[in-house]
């Protein structure tokens, strides 16, 4: 079709305005996108103008926000999955009145420092839920936006969390594996506010997606318990009737939008051309005509702009309502705490428990099991906590005493069984944070990060706070083999920028790391945990010490000669070497080296008084050796991994490997 049905609708206050055509609105959208797109001669304008009808009816109809308040708590989510289509998103928002989204932010588009990057980036702007780009993310974001929601309803009530998360995804978004994660979980959940507009345009960057899917999406939806409905994107009477009866189901809904690529295009409409190029000059004259668009570039008609600011405008009366019942809930303080991302007073107490008790006991058990004790202290004082695991609970220890678990019949619960599903897990993880009141938790085993990555990376790059609990962190897991060994996890992990990595030692250690992980309202952390027990290794339990990054655990005994330096399960086999050292007279100080990324964010003197420069560094991990030369002086060493592991008990696999304490002193002889 060429041509938008006539859709004229008063646009505005009962009598504030002449009518604007639903064509008008929508074409509004369509002439940024090209133009922007022109201007940075780079970008995707296809799937904007193909989907700005639906766009149109959803912000028009039924999207509950307010421009003026973008962080309101109870507001609709609206999460562009198909993020290549951004300036679907920066018009959008430009059009309904979000103040950082200047008409001069949408010419800069995709320019350095500009607010409107090539894919929509969280904190760059007001509107953006989230930053998506990486097909299926969002899609998969959303299942974490939508359970985020009825957990919160569950908690506080309809009065102050009631509210619906939208998802534009594409062809790609669908056909990524990420995605039947994120349906199957949604379906499961029955999360029925969750409502996924697809734009079934068929089109991909090679050509007909018929090229490479024949999928039923519709069938696959429903077979996840989704409802699933059709229409047609370019006739908002049907996109407005479809959504109106996905409102009206008990579980999450898929609308299949059949729409045209780069709509209103005179020769590339419906091609693969205008999904990832400018259109050209003349394909945009040619556009404006069709369209019936005659203005010049970036220049928006007053009644149009009107119209849409009217939009914008109307969520104030609804802020303003919830406001009201927020200021008359005995929940007040409690709802507000929570949306700030505060924790409660006192919590750390808990841990200070933990931690005093594991002085006094000095247990020997894995770390994974003092991950869990630290939780059965910490879940209790800190009710926004969510846990969970990717089918791997009993070996995890993330579920602490007696959490219910977050289901369908049970929103309120506080423990979710992720399945198989790790990356769907993770990726889920980042919607609950970006939606707030919420601090997830979840785990499967170190070496499954791989599972994870994209959506790890995408939590730091969003400076999230979320946390995964990993296990089963090196050859330490024993028989399960080299499949189960993570190797070149940790220097992997390590790379990604905010990111942090905490890897403990023994008890104390752990719950530290949990008190660091918990404090970072701006970045993830990944907390490494041993399958086999550790000793106790702290003298005390006072000062938060794994918060410096390292320091020294175990110092030398006289003018200090080596410094051995390790983290998690090895900081044991480092004090072991110790002893043998200094029976040989060879002073020798034991560095833990819980994370690198704080060690590296304290002062530079701090770091000399721990490492000791000018004595002999020798570096310990079970892991692969890459980057620990950031550590280890020139004519130091480095006792770890240099290849994959092998099947059988850990202690034989730590000897075959020649990780031990007699491989560290013989490392330092061959050096001193």
């Amino acid at each position: 079709m060429n041509r938008a049905p006539s859709y004229s609708p008063d646009t505005g206050p009962a009598g504030a305005m002449p009518a604007v055509s639903h064509q008008d609105l929508a074409n509004a959208i369509r002439a940024l996108a090209m133009d922007a797109v022109q201007k940075a001669n780079s970008g995707h304008p296809g799937m904007p103008m193909g989907f700005a009808d639906v766009a149109t009816v959803l912000y028009r109809e039924f999207l509950n926000f307010d421009p003026a308040r973008p962080d309101w708590p109870d507001r609709d989510r609206l999460i562009l999955s198909a993020g290549h289509g951004s300036m679907l998103l920066y018009a959008l928002l430009h059009l309904t009145g979000y103040p950082d989204m200047t008409l001069e932010e949408l010419r800069n588009f995709r320019q350095l420092g500009s607010r409107t990057a090539g894919h929509p980036e969280h904190g760059h702007a007001a509107g953006i839920e989230t930053t998506t780009g990486p097909l299926g993310q969002g899609i998969a974001n959303s299942v974490g936006f939508a359970l985020a929601e009825r957990h919160l309803n569950a908690v506080f009530g309809d009065e102050l969390v009631n509210h619906w998360t939208y998802v534009i995804a594409g062809d790609g978004c669908l056909m990524e594996g990420i995605s039947h994660e994120a349906i199957s979980l949604a379906g499961h959940l029955k999360l029925s506010r969750l409502i996924v507009l697809w734009d079934d345009n068929q089109i991909s960057i090679d050509g007909p997606t018929s090229l490479a899917v024949s999928d039923d999406q519709r069938k696959r939806f429903e077979a996840s318990g989704w409802a699933t409905l059709a229409c047609d994107g370019h006739d908002p009477e049907a996109i407005a009737a479809a959504i109106r009866q996905a409102k009206t189901h008990d579980k999450p809904t898929m609308i299949a939008c059949r729409t045209t690529i780069g709509f209103g295009a005179p020769t590339l409409a419906g091609t693969a051309k205008t999904h990832g190029a400018p259109l050209g000059e003349a394909e945009i004259k040619g556009a404006r005509e069709k369209l019936g668009w005659p203005h010049a570039a970036f220049d928006i008609p007053a009644p149009v702009l009107a119209a849409w600011r009217g939009f914008g405008a109307r969520g104030a009366k609804a802020a303003a309502a919830w406001d009201r019942r927020l200021a008359a809930s005995g929940q007040r303080a409690e709802f507000e705490r929570r949306a700030a991302g505060v924790l409660p007073e006192g919590w750390q107490k808990a841990l200070k428990a933990v931690k005093e008790k594991a002085l006094a006991e000095k247990p020997s058990v894995a770390t994974r099991v003092a991950s869990q004790k630290a939780l059965e202290a910490l879940v209790p004082a800190i009710p926004e906590l969510i846990g969970g695991s990717a089918d791997l609970t009993g070996s995890n220890n993330t579920k602490a005493g007696d959490m219910k678990a977050l289901a369908a019949s049970s929103y309120g619960g506080r423990y979710v069984y992720w399945g198989v599903r790790e990356h769907g897990m993770a990726a889920a993880m980042n919607g609950m944070a970006l939606h707030g009141g919420v601090i997830p938790y979840g785990g499967t085993f170190l070496v499954f990060t791989d599972y994870c990555r994209p959506s790890i990376r995408l939590s730091a790059l969003m400076g999230q706070r979320v946390v995964y609990v990993m296990t089963h962190d090196s050859i330490g897991l024993g028989e399960d083999g080299p499949t189960h060994q993570p190797v070149e996890h940790l220097a992997a992990l390590r790379a990604i920028p905010n990111l942090l990595v905490l890897r403990p030692c023994d008890q104390i250690e752990t719950a530290e790391a949990w008190e660091i992980a918990l404090s970072q309202k701006d970045r993830p952390s990944v907390i490494a945990l041993s399958r086999q027990n550790l000793p106790t290794l702290r003298a005390e339990a006072g000062e938060n010490l794994s918060g410096f990054g390292g320091y020294i655990l175990a110092p030398a005994q006289g003018q200090r000669a080596v410094t051995l330096i390790a983290s998690g399960s090895e900081v044991a086999l480092a004090v072991e070497a110790k002893k043998q050292l200094e029976a040989e007279g060879i002073a020798t100080a034991v560095v833990s080296l819980v994370s690198w990324e704080l060690f590296a964010e304290q002062p530079q003197h701090y770091r000399d008084e721990v490492l000791g420069p000018g004595t002999l560094h020798i570096g310990i991990e079970a892991a692969a050796a890459f980057g620990w030369e950031r550590w280890i002086e020139a004519g130091g060493g480095f006792v770890g991994m240099r290849s994959f592991g092998a099947s059988a008990p850990a202690g034989q696999l730590y000897k075959h490997f020649g990780i031990t304490a007699e491989a560290v002193v013989a490392t330092v002889k061959a050096r001193l």
